[in-house]
């Protein structure tokens, strides 16, 4: 028996030492990082956990470190502040508002809701658009410099009081305000959508109407950086990456740059966020828009061309986006439904003229399913993500914008077969 023994031990020996050396150890190796990795975030966790909820005995910060809770508050991002009763009061307020859930019946309605300063070019594709559609959409216009005329029954007496509007200024704001005021005063209208005068419909009304109706966002633009809060190894990337990825926002001149001191300590400049202002909103942001006087002022008070250390802060490209990312960051999509072009990189996007609208454009515009946001730090960066429709990949854009007047006979032209290309599906 001995023998026997002795003897399977020696084979096993010369069996182990024939196996290539590497091949034998690496797995063992591999999964020794991982777990040690997964151990160090574990404890990362915990401690961030710890920090925030702190418990009323400290021994658990020992267990850590010999200086305690004060070695974790030297490298973990500051405590919560203590709100102020009038930003208590704004967040109850705006909670209790967003709480509410959407009405979705047969009678509900999308407002659009036209910011011009007179005439409107595309009233006549519009009116083609919304043709059949009855009952199911209102417009309001607020034509700020003259009072349009018109050429369709649908858009007949549907302007509201108008005010000045100064482009960067908190005037731009207040319009859209007073747009979707008079818009909620019609408990039909579930919906609500920002309008310029450049802006053309890409989709049919039908499409348009269920994609936004049966949408569990608001599509509310802001930018954003995606970034890790520590370095985590490769090996264990994907069982951490939904957790540790944190949203940040452009740095830049044109983002976070623009913040002002003195909207402080209400709005924090890492919370302060730049995005399109042509925005689309269920009732309950429409609401709570309207609610909210605190964050507003701020931008009203604050927020203009050259108003503090020379920076560019424009009122209708921060105050939605800081406002919504600030009070319910999950309940809106983070890009806007209206395409515009930027590629040329200049302060205002490309104007779409006859000789560029063909159906090859309007199909690369109702084809798009990813959005790029380009940051202001050096050359701009840029960011890519995929438009999520319910959790579903679906294509980016309801609505085109910047299109010049010229370019109504070509769009009416191909209006039939660019908005029955695709249809709905849910």
């Amino acid at each position: 028996m001995k023998a026997a023994k002795r003897w399977s031990l020696g084979n096993l020996r010369d069996m182990a030492s024939s196996l290539p050396g590497p091949r034998h150890r690496a797995p063992s190796r591999r999964r020794a990082r991982v777990y040690i990795i997964m151990a160090l975030s574990l404890i990362a966790f915990f401690a961030v956990i710890a920090y925030m909820y702190p418990h009323h005995s400290k021994r658990a910060c020992y267990m850590i470190s010999s200086r305690g809770c004060k070695a974790l508050a030297d490298w973990l991002p500051p405590s919560l502040r203590e709100y102020s009763d009038d930003e208590i009061a704004a967040r109850v307020v705006i909670s209790e508002i967003l709480s509410n859930p959407p009405v979705i019946r047969k009678d509900s309605k999308i407002a659009f809701m036209f910011l011009t300063p007179g005439a409107l070019p595309f009233e006549r594709l519009w009116d083609r658009f919304f043709q059949g559609h009855e009952g199911k959409f209102s417009v309001y216009i607020h034509a700020s410099k003259e009072r349009p005329v018109h050429y369709s029954r649908y858009f007949v007496n549907r302007e509201i009081r108008s005010d000045e509007v100064v482009w960067g200024r908190i005037s731009m704001v207040d319009a859209e305000r007073r747009l979707l005021a008079n818009a909620l005063r019609d408990p039909t209208n579930q919906q609500f959508v920002l309008l310029s005068d450049s802006c053309v419909p890409l989709r049919s009304f039908e499409y348009i109407y269920n994609y936004l109706m049966y949408s569990n966002v608001s599509y509310v633009d802001w930018y954003f950086y995606l970034s890790f809060f520590f370095p985590i190894s490769v090996y264990s990337l994907h069982v951490y990456d939904s957790l540790l990825l944190f949203s940040f926002d452009d740095p830049g001149q044109h983002g976070s740059g623009r913040h002002m001191n003195h909207m402080l300590p209400e709005i924090q400049k890492k919370d302060f966020r730049k995005g399109a202002q042509w925005f689309t909103m269920k009732r309950q942001h429409a609401v709570a828009t309207m609610a909210d006087s605190l964050y507003y002022s701020k931008f009203r008070d604050y927020c203009g061309p050259g108003i503090e250390n020379n920076k560019n802060c424009i009122a209708d490209e921060h105050y939605l986006p800081t406002f919504f990312h600030m009070l319910d960051p999950t309940g809106i999509s983070n890009w806007t439904v209206t395409q515009v072009d930027w590629s040329e990189r200049k302060w205002h996007p490309k104007t779409y003229m006859p000789e560029d609208v063909t159906h090859e454009l309007l199909n690369n515009l109702t084809s798009t399913d990813t959005v790029v946001h380009v940051t202001s730090v050096g050359v701009g960066e840029e960011i890519w993500m995929p438009c999520m429709w319910n959790g579903i990949k679906r294509p980016c854009y309801l609505f085109g914008r910047k299109f010049h007047p010229d370019t109504l006979d070509k769009l009416l032209d191909l209006f039939s077969n660019y908005t029955k290309s695709v249809s709905w599906q849910l």
